[in-house]
């Protein structure tokens, strides 16, 4: 059976992390900005990092191996 902790890590950073849905890095007119539902390529690139940081240290955490 196929380890799901790494689809269920994924899945709650992606929703948590999505420019603009809670909060969006960095804002039109602040650095930072809750709950605005715009993006812009600065904010998803910035999401996308942090993205592939907190996915990456969660699976350490975690212990999470990607094998069957």
């Amino acid at each position: 059976m196929v380890d799901v902790a790494a689809l269920v890590i994924a899945v709650v950073l992606f929703v948590i992390l999505s420019p603009g849905l809670l909060l969006q890095i960095p804002g039109d007119e602040r650095p930072l900005e809750f709950t605005n539902s715009r993006t812009s390529l600065a904010s998803v690139i910035v999401h996308a990092v942090v993205f592939a940081i907190l996915f990456y240290l969660l699976q350490l955490l975690f212990h999470v191996h990607g094998g069957t």
